[in-house]
């Protein structure tokens, strides 16, 4: 019995601290956009190209070594 004496305001306590928490990150724009970032890595700017030119041109360079 003496244990809720100690319980009931620690789980009241920590309640007020997850809410004000809550309201904090709400306030501060935690929550604007949360689809954003999931679609900003499919969104992927970086091009290929450039890469495969650089392979293209180690081939031929291999091959030229090689003749």
């Amino acid at each position: 019995m003496e244990s809720l004496f100690i319980l009931i305001p620690l789980s009241i306590l920590l309640a007020c601290l997850i809410g004000y928490f809550f309201w904090w990150s709400g306030k501060n724009g935690q929550f604007d956009d949360l689809e954003g970032p999931a679609y900003r890595i499919l969104m992927d700017d970086d091009s290929t190209d450039g890469l495969l030119r650089e392979q293209e041109a180690d081939k031929a360079k291999t091959e030229e070594t090689r003749k």
